[in-house]
């Protein structure tokens, strides 16, 4: 019961702490009417409120407000931004993939990568040391089948255990926000799992962040279809898919993946068909 007050602590604090850091923004720049790009007269970005992105509409506007600060207050922008960012990593909220494409906006497509891949492995490593911390009980109590299944994975991999993590971030087979929280169940050294998750990350941060900065660029379909656009898609999803390619590669010959399915599931069909 302890474990779980102070999980509840540290939840409350970081809650309170970044309640403060949106709640009590620094003076906007002076007020301007800005004009869209028909000409029309938009609302005052300043009347907007800070919340988490759910969609990509929710996602633009974060954005623009974002970058309306930024002009001025730049540091107190990235402040507000990791902090948001590591409070939905550590504590294994979904919703990265939009962060993700808000760094893209907002920094750009290779600064947004690194700060993205960076708050991603920090992020991820807290969730880790809290579910050390507070969580292994709790954790094996709620998913234990899916706990054993990993732990027999693991052992069964303990040779390749780093290769064995690249291809789990690679490839859906279990969510990334349970792999962080049951690593320290399955005896992962945190060397190991933080520069899995650095490197294993970073196609899909890529795609995101890429994303974001394509879409803070687009003002209507024409921009969509346009030939620029469609060659930086398709070098997104080339740069995603060949790491993924070796990595599945090198597990056919090195890894031992039988049982393992999408998300962590067994694959029981081939039994159920031999019965």
């Amino acid at each position: 019961m302890r474990s779980v007050w102070g999980l509840v602590a540290v939840v409350a604090a970081a809650t309170f702490y970044l309640y403060l850091l949106s709640a009590f923004l620094p003076a906007a720049p002076p007020r301007a009417l800005q004009r869209g790009a028909e000409g029309h007269e938009r609302e005052d970005l300043e009347e907007r409120r800070l919340h988490f992105p759910s969609d990509l509409d929710e996602l633009r506007e974060l954005a623009e407000l974002l970058k309306f600060y930024k002009r001025q207050h730049t540091a107190y922008v990235l402040l507000l931004y990791c902090s948001a960012y590591l409070y939905k990593q550590s504590f294994a909220i979904p919703g990265s993939s939009f962060l993700n494409m808000l760094a893209g906006a907002l920094f750009g497509p290779w600064h947004g990568l690194f700060i993205a891949c960076i708050l991603t492995t920090v992020g991820s490593t807290n969730c880790y040391l809290l579910s050390r911390t507070f969580g292994k009980r709790h954790i094996v109590r709620l998913f234990p089948e899916k706990v054993a299944m990993l732990q027999k994975k693991a052992e069964d991999n303990r040779s390749s255990l780093f290769f064995f993590l690249l291809f789990l971030r690679f490839f859906p087979m279990t969510p990334n926000w349970f792999l962080n929280i049951t690593s320290p169940i399955l005896n992962i050294p945190i060397p190991i799992f933080f520069f899995s998750v650095l490197i294993g990350l970073i196609p899909y941060n890529f795609i995101c962040v890429r994303t974001g900065a394509i879409l803070s660029e687009i003002t209507s379909l024409d921009d969509i279809f346009s030939w620029g656009t469609v060659l930086q898609l398709l070098l997104i999803a080339c740069a995603a898919l060949l790491p993924g390619a070796l990595i599945r590669r090198y597990s056919k010959t090195h890894l031992k993946l039988d049982g393992l399915e999408v998300n962590g599931h067994r694959n029981d069909l081939d039994d159920r068909k031999t019965r």
